[in-house]
């Protein structure tokens, strides 16, 4: 069997160990003679689960002791109207738009209050992160809202914005776990699994405690309160639990390979390679500013779109999944998360440069 080199945005590529590790398990999880699929979340073997992956989580991140790490459900899109309705006391909220998921998160979060719009970069289709060192910051704001990492466009803050005392909140779905990060300068981080950690379905949310209180907005439904969750150690209803088991092994898998500084020296030489091609091509480009790329989405265009479709086509055919871009921004997109080994990145470029030669 021949795996592909699968640059999907999500869900995506998992480390081939975690895999087997998962396929060898299957059936019998440690000699309990059942699959973590099939087993009651108020186990003890399970219990033993999804505490081993919280310690490897705030192992790897460095997570503080005044932080809550919940593992839930509804991905990072539910997220959008669980964060207004948790922290919106004041009912006004500044948001920086760069991107169609902080967008759909500022228009959700304007059903609660007042959602503004403090800066945004879809006057050039995203392409690149705005000026943050002096935002027009409410004075009575809740909470400044940020999508780290823009799947679609390929963009990244390098700095985090000035938010005057303002709590940061911050989805970080598509660079999760990718760099060091330092959790003390949010009030939340949250993201979906499913580009960089694990199978889709789990949503995870480290939240400050002060951010945990319960007063919420009115009507808010009790499985919406981070409350509810962190009483609850994330188990107040059933949890999506074979994919928290498989995040778990990810986290493992980081730390053997030695955290996320080597995760990020990773990243760094992966993106470099394909970074530094486009830079020189005559064919291909990349569609983002320079200082705001992403290590993470990698989007390139040849300015014709027949010449897309047929590099797409011809890439499938030759083992490269799903480098069709968005179909918001069409072009290419090559998702390098974490799991996508350095060779995939260099038969890429490999193929890239043949298929330049033969259409220029």
């Amino acid at each position: 069997m021949k795996r592909v080199y699968n640059f999907s945005a999500g869900p995506a590529v998992l480390p081939e160990e975690v895999l087997k590790e998962a396929a060898d398990e299957m059936m019998d999880y440690r000699g309990c003679g059942m699959s973590v699929m099939e087993m009651s979340h108020r186990s003890k073997t399970y219990d033993n689960i999804i505490k081993e992956a919280e310690a490897d989580l705030r192992e790897i991140m460095g997570i503080p002791d005044n932080y809550k790490v919940l593992f839930l459900q509804g991905g990072a899109s539910q997220q959008f109207a669980m964060i207004p309705m948790n922290l919106m006391k004041n009912k006004v909220a500044d948001y920086i738009i760069t991107g169609q998921w902080a967008k759909k998160a500022w228009k959700e979060a304007s059903i609660y209050g007042k959602a503004n719009a403090v800066a945004s970069s879809e006057d050039k289709t995203f392409s690149y992160i705005p000026d943050c060192s002096d935002l027009p910051i409410s004075e009575d704001a809740d909470y400044v809202y940020i999508c780290e990492n823009n799947t679609i466009y390929g963009t990244k803050y390098k700095q985090l914005p000035n938010t005057k005392g303002k709590t940061l909140v911050a989805d970080v779905s598509s660079c999760f776990l990718s760099e060091p990060v330092d959790v003390t300068k949010y009030g939340i981080i949250y993201g979906g699994v499913q580009k960089n950690i694990g199978p889709a379905g789990v949503v995870i949310v480290i939240i400050r405690e002060d951010l945990i209180t319960e007063d919420t907005l009115p009507g808010t439904p009790t499985m919406l309160k981070f409350k509810t969750h962190s009483d609850a150690d994330s188990l107040y209803n059933t949890p999506p639990a074979y994919g928290i088991y498989i995040c778990g092994k990810v986290f493992k898998w980081i730390k053997k390979m030695g955290g996320l500084e080597a995760m990020k020296e990773r990243n760094e030489k992966k993106a470099k390679i394909l970074y530094d091609f486009l830079d020189q091509s005559k064919l291909f480009h990349g569609t983002v500013v320079k200082e705001d790329r992403s290590l993470m989405n990698v989007p390139f265009v040849t300015g014709s779109d027949e010449l897309d479709a047929k590099f797409v086509k011809e890439a499938k055919e030759a083992g490269f999944e799903s480098l069709k871009g968005h179909r918001s921004v069409g072009g290419m997109r090559a998702s390098i998360y974490n799991a996508m080994p350095i060779e995939g990145v260099e038969a890429l470029v490999a193929f890239m440069k043949k298929f330049e030669e033969e259409n220029a």
